[in-house]
């Protein structure tokens, strides 16, 4: 225990000597979280705080047209700007301008009502009950609602523009249809034929606690993400610290005491691993007092800091373990920091920090598995989010410990193995 705690008493020391790098491990991820989670937050906020203006070019002027309009109002999504020419329009979309114009064609509205009553006429007089001579039947064009997004723009938002338009359009034509019946069997306008109110609906049922729904926010999913990304990182100093010891002799001198390579990358261990919960500690802290007076959500951990010191506590040993088994293998600061950097970003892509893993590939869904940080960022998750028990988080910590296991025995045999030869 004396040389452990003398190896972590040197470890210190060395840490607190190189303030730059203490400023880089514990102000760049606060700087980061803050500046990705302002970003996001729009995303997480409900739908009637933050509104998408586009453009409207109202060719038909009729009630179809009013109806989207009114539907467009409602949906508290978008912010109307009327436009009076098509040109105009797609000019202003094309430039970056405006995300998105809507182009109502001509006649729509009188167009539609007359393709309707034909349509129902037809249909009545087949059973008998029309009792006028059916005209002629005219001719009618289908009408296209034109659509103009910025090139720019997200597919996930076409996509849901697109399918927002769709419904709005099939409700129009639908009661347009019941209308039509209407007018046709009865005389009294009063009188209901058919039920319009929809059958089907949906409902999102949210995970209560305490009798109050639980609403996920950027808060809630941007400070485990990144405090996780911050307590990978560390694996670019520690393996730097390694691989520095080694090229300037003091390993070699470490070698002349009667000190094993367990015991040294113990006295690491423990400095690092105070270094992630300090880290995740600042992190905290951010999300409960720093984000609230800065506009953001207020991050809630009542009754979660238990649990969630415990996944701080393993993501920090698999984060410490990688770090311990690159320095380990690694010969120049040149193979350790840029590996270092580009390993934990992909670890960062694959465990889902920046892209959600259900929308990703199959292929990269399997791979993901592979990754501590998913692993990591599932327990927070589950305890965030989630409101899980410490048992139902156990086979995610099990693994990042398992993983520090693995990753510190091969860092041991590699290094008895080079200096048995």
């Amino acid at each position: 225990m004396h040389k452990l705690l003398a190896s972590a008493h040197k470890e210190f020391l060395l840490l607190t000597r190189d303030i730059g790098g203490i400023a880089i491990l514990f102000i760049m991820p606060l700087v980061l979280i803050v500046t990705i989670t302002l970003i996001q937050d729009s995303t997480f906020k409900t739908v009637s705080e933050t509104k998408i203006p586009i453009l409207l070019v109202d060719n038909d002027k009729g009630s179809v047209s009013e109806t989207i309009k009114k539907g467009l109002d409602e949906s508290n999504v978008f912010e109307v700007i009327n436009i009076e020419k098509e040109e105009e329009a797609k000019t202003l979309v094309f430039k970056g301008k405006n995300q998105l114009a809507i182009i109502i064609p001509k006649d729509l509205s009188s167009d539609l009502e007359q393709k309707i009553n034909q349509n129902v006429e037809d249909i009545l007089s087949k059973f008998g009950l029309d009792e006028e001579e059916t005209s002629q039947k005219e001719s009618f064009s289908a009408k296209e609602v034109k659509l103009y997004f910025d090139p720019a723009t997200q597919i996930s938002f076409k996509s849901s523009v697109k399918n927002e338009i769709d419904k709005m359009i099939s409700k129009i034509e639908t009661q347009s249809i019941y209308n039509a019946f209407q007018k046709q069997i009865t005389d009294d306008p009063s009188e209901a034929i058919f039920e319009t109110e929809n059958f089907i609906s949906f409902t999102e049922i949210l995970p209560k606690k305490d009798d109050e729904f639980i609403i996920p926010n950027s808060v809630q999913h941007n400070v485990p993400a990144w405090t996780l990304f911050a307590i990978f990182f560390i694996i670019v100093p520690l393996s730097i610290n390694i691989v520095k010891e080694k090229s300037q002799g003091t390993f070699v001198r470490l070698r002349t005491n009667p000190v094993s390579y367990l015991t040294v990358l113990g006295g690491k261990t423990v400095i690092y691993l105070a270094v992630c919960l300090i880290q995740f500690v600042m992190m905290l802290l951010i999300g409960v007092y720093l984000f609230p007076a800065i506009g953001l959500p207020t991050l809630n951990v009542t009754g979660k800091l238990p649990l969630l010191f415990v996944v701080a506590f393993f993501a920090g040993l698999a984060a410490i373990g990688l770090g311990l088994l690159l320095g380990t293998l690694a010969k120049t600061q040149e193979q350790s920091a840029p590996f270092g950097a580009t390993f934990v970003v992909i670890l960062a892509a694959l465990g889902g920090v920046w892209v959600p893993v259900f929308i990703m590939p199959q292929f990269m869904q399997t791979l993901s598995n592979i990754s501590p940080m998913n692993w990591g960022l599932n327990a927070f998750y589950d305890v965030f989010l989630r409101n899980s028990s410490l048992l139902e988080i156990v086979p995610e910590i099990t693994l990042l410990f398992l993983f520090f296991i693995i990753t510190t025995l091969i860092a041991v045999v590699y290094n008895e193995k080079k200096n048995a030869v």
